[in-house]
């Protein structure tokens, strides 16, 4: 009577047996932190999804050209302010602002401020944290045109224009 050794011992049987495991368990763990993160899309635009194309409206950017709109926003960290003065083309100064500062990697702490008009610009009450970037986006209160901008870490002021380039400067 021959004794035969189990298969259990060889190497090779564990390889075949728990590489594919251990890649199914991986795959689950992975579908499960990607579902839990929800969008994560760094620019917050809602955009049209079109045969794998996203689309999004560039009205309010090209309204902003055609205008010649450009602004500075500037942050004063002592008095705890957010002013953005206007630079060229015609802003409609009684109306408010929105600004929306975005975090560029985690959209919980993006922040969204109602500027209101006052006698240089306008102007909200806010603390910021310098320690990273932000991308700003100034729009109308309407929405009918939109600035976009970076805030440097550590920086305190920031110019921002029309997401399009102009004509002349794009040839």
């Amino acid at each position: 009577m021959t004794d035969h050794p189990s298969p259990w011992r060889n190497p090779v049987i564990w390889l075949v047996i728990g590489l594919p495991l251990v890649a199914i368990v991986a795959g689950v763990g992975l579908v499960v932190v990607a579902s839990r993160s929800g969008g994560s899309d760094a620019i917050p635009d809602t955009v049209r999804r079109t045969a794998q194309v996203q689309v999004a409206d560039l009205t309010p950017d090209a309204a902003a050209q055609r205008e010649r709109l450009s602004a500075v926003l500037r942050f004063d960290a002592e008095r705890g302010l957010v002013e953005v003065l206007p630079v060229s083309g015609r802003f409609m100064r009684d109306e408010p602002l929105r600004l929306t500062l975005a975090h560029p990697a985690r959209a919980d702490d993006d922040r969204e401020l109602q500027l209101a008009p006052t006698e240089t610009g306008w102007r909200a009450e806010a603390a910021l944290d310098t320690g990273h970037d932000w991308n700003l986006r100034l729009t109308a209160a309407d929405g009918r045109w939109r600035l976009q901008g970076r805030l440097a870490r550590g920086e305190l002021a920031a110019h921002m224009h029309p997401a399009l380039l102009d004509d002349a400067a794009g040839q």
